[in-house]
């Protein structure tokens, strides 16, 4: 009588798990999220269908490292994606979002390194930022003399005198992306915080000081992937955007970079740490679909073979900064025994 009842509480913990979609079990993996990581998982999941023809080739959606995570944590089944793609880790709030729903197993896959660039048109003046240019130039408010004000900067050269006695015209991500988090932990706070009175702040009005953007039309947030905010550049010549290294990569013979505190970034700059602005990538794996989606297994130890993001990889080609050796064997292997687990 035990077993009976055990055997059918397995059985109901499945079905809830596929009911959704049994109907429509599919066999091809879904993946969305973070528009930095897009290019790069484009191209594997082309590799990954050229390598393994017995499985179909993935599809990659895009809406920003929040959107994709926010789909990923609607649950388990058919009907829901198998990885988000994110330009920053999962938040404790997501995580829990995801328990609450069914998903328990994420599995966390650090793939290597991107950097944030401001770029502009190629043939604009040249630009030699710091986080505090950045800062004055995009907040809402601004400290002068003493007082917070309302931005009243219309022009780079009123920030800075070094800087190109043009408008101020900034496009940056929306909240849904991944990269407006690290615009504003690497940038905006510490360009912020180099003005001595926000020292003393509490820790929330600090923070409300230092990221609330100005909406008076010269911060210009976007939603979409990279590919908007090119589009703003090519509308806007005088605009300034701010996009991941690997995009830049893609369109070098139409965008500059700006160096922040004088160092330029590169896959170089990046790697050493000597770039301020870099961040590691990840993809999150629904644990609880390794078993039932063909390839998801192999579709994660093929993105982290040294051959597809390590160095000469084609990853790298397109501006990802690959991991170290060390730090590739230990993903792989933390994913190994998680996958092994769920046999």
């Amino acid at each position: 009588m035990m077993l009976r009842k055990q055997l059918f509480v397995a059985t109901v913990i499945f079905s809830s798990m596929t009911a959704a979609g049994a109907a429509h079990a599919r066999d091809v993996i879904q993946l969305a999220g973070s528009s930095t990581v897009l290019p790069f998982a484009s191209i594997v999941a082309e590799e990954f269908n050229h390598a393994h023809p017995e499985f179909k080739t993935p599809v990659v959606g895009s809406g920003g490292t929040g959107g994709g995570l926010r789909q990923f944590c609607q649950g388990i089944g058919f009907n829901t994606t198998d990885i988000a793609n994110a330009s920053r880790s999962i938040s404790q709030k997501e995580l829990e979002a995801c328990h609450n729903q069914g998903v328990k197993n994420v599995i966390e896959i650090q793939f290597g390194y991107d950097g944030i660039v401001f770029a502009s048109p190629k043939g604009q003046p040249e630009f030699a930022l710091t986080a505090a240019d950045i800062y004055s130039a995009s907040a809402a408010k601004v400290l002068i003399d003493g007082q917070w004000v309302t931005n009243p900067y219309t022009e780079w050269s009123q920030i800075n005198q070094n800087l190109p006695q043009q408008e101020i015209m900034l496009v940056v991500p929306a909240s849904n992306h991944g990269t407006r988090e690290v615009f504003e932990e690497k940038l905006l706070v510490p360009g912020c915080d180099s003005f001595e009175p926000v020292k003393a702040l509490p820790k929330e009005e600090k923070i409300s000081y230092c990221t609330t953007l100005r909406s008076d039309g010269r911060v210009i947030e976007v939603a979409g992937d990279y590919t908007e905010t090119l589009t703003r550049l090519n509308v806007q010549p005088e605009a300034i955007g701010v996009f991941g290294l690997g995009f830049y990569e893609q369109n070098r013979d139409r965008l500059q970079v700006a160096t922040i505190e004088n160092i330029a970034p590169s896959l170089e700059t990046i790697a050493s740490g000597a770039y301020p602005v870099s961040r590691p990538l990840y993809f999150y794996v629904k644990g609880e679909h390794l078993e039932i989606i063909p390839g998801l297994t192999e579709y994660v130890d093929f993105f982290l073979t040294p051959e597809v993001s390590g160095l000469g990889g084609p990853l790298e080609e397109i501006g990802l900064i690959p991991l170290s050796d060390d730090e590739r064997h230990t993903i792989q292997t933390r994913f190994k025994t998680q996958a092994l687990a769920k046999q």
